[in-house]
């Protein structure tokens, strides 16, 4: 680490509590903080005859925080436009993620969290949350450390085996993907946040993840945020993602579930739910009391028909002032890893469905990717925004592109106007990860090589038949 200057951006986006835009700034790093942020020739003066290991030129570039990505699986990174397009929540989960999931080896992980790792770098994403590892923790960790993006990841975790197995589940698959028991798998997640938690320095934490809905029992939910807090981290899992899903725990516990996570003492300040998609309105009261946070992901909804637009209360839970985040989830989900298509989404969805052009708009939409995320991660008060004192986690982008030429508002063309291709540099943690929009960690070749060679043996391991309609369209299964 050292001390770098970012020297006279034409302009940098805070997102701080004023949510300020400037205007030829400077910008100084020491080691892995930010501690100046100023107009050009003030910097120049504060710090003439001092000396910086690197100097960024930043005329013609755009400055703002790292985008934080609050929900993303990494194992699904090697299965990109193999699951069809026209499957609903139910069966992409239980006839097609599931079977990938227990494919994957330790190997394959690490292959995975560092392609995955490359394409967030390269879409200005420098902090993610990741649902977790499906065999080895230690294998994502190290993947995570060496590509240099910020992260939390965790042991991904179920216990509620189904009565009834689908046909194309082996028993194999069952054994892999399944603890015997809730009070085995909090045992293996508590090894792993003392194992693993704070590894690089900081930069990589460790959660205690599972992963709720149906095949996660009572115990595993309740027990995952109980042990959450004990050991001072977090929780996160999926619920409410369907009405499917809505009406299953309805049949089953008599309440919706929400309600169900209420009744049993799951919610709480240091949980993140993924999608929560199927809520009624008393519902958000309990999330808002509880300080329970969400990560929406309008890309998966979107593909897989989760109703966001039609049945989603999104609007409604950020006015009762309950921290909404945004999230890729996985490329077999959603298709990328791109925060930025996300924020358009995020920014656009609502105004349409509901006919109203008020509703959330650009600068929501990037803080949501920003410091709510930060703040659903529990790390805002380090990342999120650009200020002094914080972690110099941050993304330039090149204005000499066409989708910025020309602009006004900075923040309505970087949501509605603007690529992925335009973020040149990425700075993590201080360390530069890429510039000239060339990764500087790792040989993007090879791990391009690598991937292509695991996701072969992984697709095959799993008996997904590409394309040959062996495995069904309907998910039978915790019915």
């Amino acid at each position: 680490m050292g001390r770098i200057l970012i020297r006279d951006a034409d302009v940098v986006i805070t997102v701080n509590s004023k949510d300020e835009i400037l205007t030829r700034q400077s910008l100084v790093i020491e080691d892995d903080r930010i501690v100046k942020v100023g107009p050009v020739d003030e910097v120049a003066r504060a710090y003439e005859g001092i000396a910086f290991d690197e100097v960024i030129e930043a005329r013609g570039f755009l400055v703002m925080p790292g985008l934080v990505d609050a929900h993303v699986h990494l194992s699904e990174q090697l299965a990109r436009g193999v699951f069809p397009d026209d499957l609903s929540t139910r069966p992409w989960v239980f006839n097609w993620a599931k079977p990938l999931y227990a494919a994957m080896e330790p190997e394959d992980e690490y292959v995975a969290a560092m392609l995955a790792g490359i394409e967030m770098i390269k879409t200005g994403t420098t902090c993610c949350l990741d649902m977790g590892a499906q065999s080895d923790l230690g294998s994502v960790v190290r993947a995570l450390e060496r590509v240099g993006l910020r992260a939390i990841t965790g042991r991904h975790a179920a216990d509620r085996v189904p009565e009834r197995l689908p046909a194309h589940w082996s028993s194999e698959m069952v054994a892999r993907h399944f603890f015997p028991s809730a009070q085995a798998a909090l045992e293996e997640l508590e090894r792993c946040v003392r194992a693993y938690h704070n590894t690089a320095n900081g930069r990589i934490r460790v959660w205690v993840n599972i992963e709720g809905k149906e095949p996660c029992s009572p115990e595993l939910h309740a027990g995952a945020r109980e042990l959450a807090e004990r050991l001072g981290v977090g929780t996160t899992y999926h619920i409410a993602s369907s009405i499917e899903e809505a009406i299953f725990t309805e049949r089953k516990y008599g309440k919706w579930p929400v309600s169900m996570l209420k009744e049993w003492g799951a919610l709480g300040p240091n949980l993140v739910l993924a999608h929560v998609v199927a809520i009624r309105e008393e519902e958000i009261d309990y999330l808002a009391d509880a300080g329970t946070k969400v990560a929406f992901c309008p890309g998966t909804s979107l593909k897989l028909a989760k109703g966001a637009t039609r049945i989603g209360k999104y609007v409604e839970m950020m006015n009762a002032g309950i921290t909404v985040a945004l999230g890729c989830d996985g490329t077999s989900a959603s298709g990328s890893l791109d925060m930025i298509r996300q924020m358009h989404l995020a920014a656009c969805l609502f105004k349409d469905a509901r006919m109203d052009a008020t509703l959330v708009g650009a600068r929501k939409a990037l803080r949501m990717a920003t410091i709510e995320g930060a703040r659903a991660l529990m790390w805002d008060d380090e990342i999120g925004s650009v200020e002094p004192g914080k972690k110099a986690d941050l993304i330039l982008f090149n204005l000499h592109h066409p989708d910025w030429v020309p602009f006004w508002d900075p923040v309505q063309t970087l949501v509605y106007s603007v690529s992925c291709g335009s973020v040149d540099t990425v700075i993590i943690d201080g360390q530069i990860v890429m510039r000239n929009r060339r990764i500087l960690t790792v040989n993007e070749e090879e791990i391009f090589a690598l991937a292509r060679e695991h996701a072969l043996r992984v697709i095959a391991r799993a008996n997904l038949p590409l394309g040959e309609g062996k495995v069904p369209l309907e998910a039978e299964v915790y019915i």
